[in-house]
């Protein structure tokens, strides 16, 4: 018995510096954030006077009455949306392509798993040069491509558009196309691993039954890879709902704010407007929209956990 309570002590003591850390450097200043959000600290004057003045949800209403702010949301929407579809359906392709083992499938798997070396500052650095418009006389990037190949009629602005569909802007597209081509590897090796995990013996069964190639695929080996989609859209919706760096190193908020997101409008209202309880209340809202995909599935894995 005595044992074992000094191994619960080391055990304690060796976490203890973690707790500590994570207590101070995430919960403390989440707090921290929350209580400025709700302040008057709108001015760098303010901050500097350190009187704090309890302002209630005044923020948070003037935010969701800020056009520019319910641009971004518009934005993050659809950014989301058609980025997770994208990295999943291309994940899904390029996993079952190399799972029939095909002649130089590793080569090519190692290929597609090479944009997750890259950080987010890189892949925009990158696909900025691509995207970049240049002018109709003097076409860059892509567009340039596309005049040497004799297509110059589908030569567009990419980033720098301003047209649009409804709330949809034309120049997240770019956007979206560098942000799947970075994550769809990872998604690529989560469906491989998944269909490296189906029994041979399943298969062949369906085999015998005259079940087709495609039938399986979509009747026996999507249903068992459903745990692995689930957690590919919570990890992809968590890295949308967040993105700063790709796009603030591509296109940064945009000509009429066409690609700005939350935390581009977070960013500058607190580091270039000193407006710090303005951008405190957009870093908690943008909490919130993280917490409301992650928590109910870090519940219902506890609850699985539990059961078992």
């Amino acid at each position: 018995m005595a044992v074992q309570k000094k191994k619960s002590l080391v055990g304690f003591a060796i976490v203890l510096p973690s707790i500590v850390l994570a207590a101070v450097f995430i919960y403390y200043f989440i707090f921290w954030t929350l209580k400025v959000s709700f302040s008057n600290w709108d001015s760098f004057s303010a901050l500097m006077k350190g009187e704090y003045t309890f302002v209630g949800f005044s923020n948070y209403i003037k935010l969701f009455s800020d056009w520019r702010f319910q641009k971004d949301l518009w934005n993050t929407l659809f950014f989301t949306l058609f980025f997770i579809l994208g990295c999943i359906s291309l994940g899904i392709l390029l996993a079952s392509l190399i799972d029939k083992g095909l002649k130089g499938s590793k080569i090519f798997q190692n290929i597609y798993l090479f944009p997750m070396a890259l950080s987010f500052v890189v892949t925009g650095t990158v696909w900025r040069w691509i995207f970049a418009p240049g002018t109709v006389r003097d076409p860059a990037g892509i567009n340039l491509l596309m005049s040497k190949i004799g297509l110059g009629a589908l030569q567009w602005g990419w980033f720098t558009s301003k047209d649009s569909l409804g709330n949809f802007n034309f120049a997240l597209i770019p956007v979206i196309i560098a942000a799947v081509w970075q994550m769809s590897g990872y998604v690529m090796a989560m469906y491989l691993a998944g269909l490296r995990g189906i029994s041979e013996d399943i298969i062949e069964a369906a085999r015998v039954d005259g079940a087709t190639s495609n039938r399986i695929f979509w009747k026996i080996k999507m249903p068992l890879l459903q745990p692995i989609t689930l957690s590919a859209m919570i990890i992809l919706g968590h890295v949308s709902l967040k993105i700063f760096d790709l796009i603030y190193s591509m296109t940064g908020s945009g000509i009429n704010n066409v690609t700005d997101m939350p935390s581009i409008y977070m960013y500058e209202l607190t580091f270039r407007s000193n407006r710090y309880a303005s951008g405190s209340a957009v870093s908690i809202i943008m909490l919130i929209m993280v917490a409301v995909i992650i928590v109910p599935y870090l519940y219902s894995s506890f609850r699985k956990g539990h059961d078992i």
